[in-house]
């Protein structure tokens, strides 16, 4: 396995149209990285320009070592996992798996005990004589990931592979590639839109929007120290509640909503001093704030979804929409109210113009 690294990588395409600007980001050799972001954001360019399917237009690209900008894909001995399983329907899945090893002139015995030992580690043993057209979605994936594992390749590099499979599939195939990933200690970057995917899988997770790299760090710190308005907003399913206003001590901690009510923050939090008294947004999960009887403040119930083992509670504070996340059974109706309470420890807030967290 090798090292990855992108040192002020860019991606500009004709007519100055940017797609990633100065990515910076190390894997370590045996780390699972994930890339996350919307639409757009940028992440499957940086993966196709460590691939070498996308040049690069500023900064370089390493792999053990090794700076690969030039350097032809078939050279840079990665093998890569696309969103569409591009299986060749008229192969079997022995075939399909051996076709990437015969090209490269391996020995029948070679490719005998390679395409044998994936399909061992992947459970697609009986699969083997079946072609294409004859297996579910879950099980294609599968060979797609075999044929990538065959190849015993520095780096394994993923881009979307489970965005055409159901939801209880994409959970159990997780698994597997994080099962995987954990057998071999393999280098993996993998690309995803699906933030719960990224929080699942990865190490650390590389968020990024408009083609820039937001926060790199581990799935636990992107949730509880956000970097950013965005990051905060982006991780974390449902998400983060926002609220505008001014933070002020006057007979107690509040913040002093746009439309003119005062929403009282919980005794015993203490915020940076330099954000007293400045126009700041507010941030609180919805899992953060707490159902009570008394105290805190009335928020009107617009919807409620009972999903068994929790439920959702959409309401409105000072004209923004906040998200609560409450037990199974939760005494309320619609067009009634609650009264909430963030909780003291799991507040956040950002800079009202940029977004960036404060005490950061």
């Amino acid at each position: 396995m090798a090292r990855v690294e992108l040192h002020g990588v860019g991606k500009t395409y004709p007519g100055g149209v940017m797609a990633a600007e100065d990515v910076n980001l190390d894997v370590a050799d045996g780390e699972f990285v994930v890339l996350v972001g919307p639409s757009g954001c940028g992440k499957s360019t940086t993966l196709r320009m460590v691939a070498g399917l996308e040049s690069i237009t500023t900064g370089t690209v390493s792999i053990g070592g090794r700076v690969v900008n030039d350097v032809e894909p078939k050279d840079r001995n990665i093998a890569m996992v696309f969103q569409s399983y591009a299986l060749y329907p008229h192969m079997t899945v022995r075939d399909n798996l051996a076709f990437g090893l015969k090209l490269r002139g391996a020995s029948r015995e070679e490719t005998a005990t390679k395409v044998a030992a994936a399909a061992g580690v992947l459970g697609i043993d009986e699969l083997l004589d079946r072609k294409p057209r004859a297996l579910s979605g879950g099980q294609r994936q599968r060979v797609a990931l075999g044929r990538a594992l065959v190849r015993d390749p520095d780096v394994f590099l993923f881009d979307e592979p489970l965005s055409n499979l159901d939801a209880k599939m994409r959970v159990q195939m997780r698994t597997e590639i994080s099962r995987l990933h954990h057998s071999l200690g393999a280098t993996m970057l993998y690309v995803t839109h699906d933030q719960v995917e990224a929080m699942t899988m990865g190490q650390r997770i590389v968020v990024m929007h408009k083609g820039r790299v937001q926060q790199v760090d581990t799935p636990l710190n992107l949730y509880e120290r956000p970097a950013n308005r965005f990051v905060a907003g982006f991780i974390g399913s449902p998400a983060m509640n926002f609220l505008d206003g001014r933070l002020v001590r006057d007979g107690g901690l509040h913040l002093a909503l746009k439309d003119g009510a005062a929403l009282p923050l919980p005794a015993g939090w203490e915020p940076p001093a330099a954000a007293l008294g400045r126009d700041v947004v507010l941030g609180v999960r919805p899992e953060h704030l707490d159902l009570v009887t008394g105290g805190g403040f009335a928020a009107p119930v617009q919807v409620i979804e009972p999903l068994g083992n929790e439920t959702l509670l959409y309401t409105e504070i000072g004209g923004a929409a906040v998200t609560v996340r409450g037990p199974g059974r939760v005494d309320a109706v619609v067009g009634g109210a609650v009264n909430l309470l963030p909780r003291a420890g799991h507040l956040h807030l950002f800079e009202a113009g940029s977004g960036v967290a404060l005490g950061a």
